[in-house]
C-alpha cells in the first residue's frame, strides 16, 4: 500500500524536474562563412545541431562612403554578384529546419565604421532593403529574407552602433527584425557595444568568452562565472548565450573549454539564469573538426 502511494508522488517530482530543466533548455548558435572548407550553409543547418546560424560577415561599410560588401571567404565572390545562390540554402534553413539565419556585420577587419547618426541610418536602410524585408534589385544573397542582424563589432570604438540598432528596430512593425550582438566578455564591452546594448533592443546576446584572459576559462571557470552573472543580471536582452571557440585553435588567445568541463561544471551553473539562451560557437569549420556541438548538444 505504501509503495502505491509513493509512486504517484515520485512521478510528480520527476515531471516537475523535467519541466524545470526543460524551461532552461537552450540552443546552439554558430558562425558560418569564413572558411570554404566548412561545407555549405544547407549542410550546416541539416546537421541538426544549431538553432541559429550567423552568416559572417558584412565586413565593408562606412569608411569614406564605400559601398557595403559581404565577404564569405571561399564560399562565393560577392564582388561578382556570386552569392545570390545562397538564397535557396537560407530558405531551406528557415522553412525546412526552423533555423533563424542572421547576417553578421563587422568582424575582425579594419574595413568598417560608422561616423555619424546619418551613417547609421543609411546602413540600416541598406540592410533592410538588401537582406531583410525591403526591396532592392541588388540583393547580395538573393531573394531570401534573413531573420535579423548580428552586431559582431570586434574593432574600432563605440561608434553609433546604438543608433544603428534603433534604426533597424524601426522596421519591426513591417517585419520582425531580430537583433543580436557578440560583445567581448569584459562587462559591458564598454569600448564598442555598451551603448547599443543599453538600448534594450537586442533579442540575443552571445558574449565572447574567448580571446579575453580577464574573463575566459583558464583552467578554472570562477572568473567566467562571475562575469556571466554580471551580463545575465545587468543588461536588458531577451536571452544571453555563452560564446566559446569550438576548438582550441579557433581562438588565438584562448578560452577553449573541454566539453567534459563545460558539461559538468559550467552549463549546470549558467543554466540557472532565467536569461540563459544557450551556447554560441566560433565557428562551423572548427566545430566540424572537433565535433564539439555533437558532444554538448544533449546538455545545452
Amino acid at each position: 500500500m505504501a509503495r502505491q502511494l509513493q509512486t504517484p508522488l515520485a512521478l510528480f517530482y520527476l515531471l516537475l524536474i523535467i519541466l524545470i530543466n526543460g524551461s532552461q533548455a537552450g540552443v546552439i548558435t554558430v558562425y558560418w562563412g569564413q572558411n570554404g572548407n566548412e561545407g555549405t550553409l544547407a549542410d550546416t543547418c541539416a546537421s541538426g545541431y544549431y538553432g541559429i546560424v550567423n552568416i559572417a560577415f558584412l565586413s565593408t561599410f562606412g569608411i569614406n562612403g564605400q559601398d557595403p560588401m559581404i565577404n564569405l571567404a571561399g564560399h562565393c565572390d560577392a564582388t561578382a554578384n556570386g552569392c545570390t545562390g545562397l538564397s535557396s540554402d537560407i530558405e531551406a534553413c528557415q522553412k525546412k529546419w526552423g533555423i533563424k539565419v542572421m547576417l553578421s556585420i563587422g568582424g575582425g577587419t579594419e574595413t568598417y565604421t560608422l561616423s555619424s547618426a546619418a551613417d547609421a541610418r543609411k546602413l540600416a536602410n541598406y540592410l533592410w532593403n538588401n537582406f531583410l524585408g525591403g526591396v532592392s534589385y541588388s540583393r547580395p544573397l538573393g531573394a531570401a529574407i534573413l531573420d535579423g542582424i548580428d552586431f559582431a563589432i570586434d574593432t574600432g570604438t563605440n561608434q553609433h552602433w546604438d543608433e544603428l540598432a534603433k534604426a533597424l528596430a524601426e522596421f519591426r512593425p513591417q517585419k520582425n527584425v531580430f537583433l543580436t550582438a557578440a560583445p567581448q566578455c569584459p562587462f559591458t564591452d564598454e569600448n564598442r557595444l555598451a551603448a547599443a546594448l543599453n538600448t534594450g533592443l537586442f533579442d540575443y546576446v552571445w558574449i565572447q568568452f574567448y580571446n579575453n584572459a580577464q574573463c575566459e576559462y583558464l583552467g578554472s571557470a570562477d572568473k567566467l562565472k562571475s562575469d556571466w552573472n554580471l551580463w545575465a543580471t545587468r543588461i536588458s536582452a531577451g536571452k544571453i548565450f555563452l560564446g566559446l571557440p569550438a576548438a582550441p585553435d579557433a581562438a588565438y588567445s584562448g578560452g577553449y573549454i573541454p566539453p567534459s568541463v563545460l558539461i559538468s561544471e559550467v552549463l549546470p551553473y549558467i543554466k540557472i539564469s532565467p536569461k540563459y539562451g544557450g551556447v554560441m560557437l566560433w565557428d562551423r569549420y572548427h566545430d566540424i573538426l572537433n565535433n564539439y556541438s555533437a558532444i554538448i548538444k544533449p546538455y545545452v
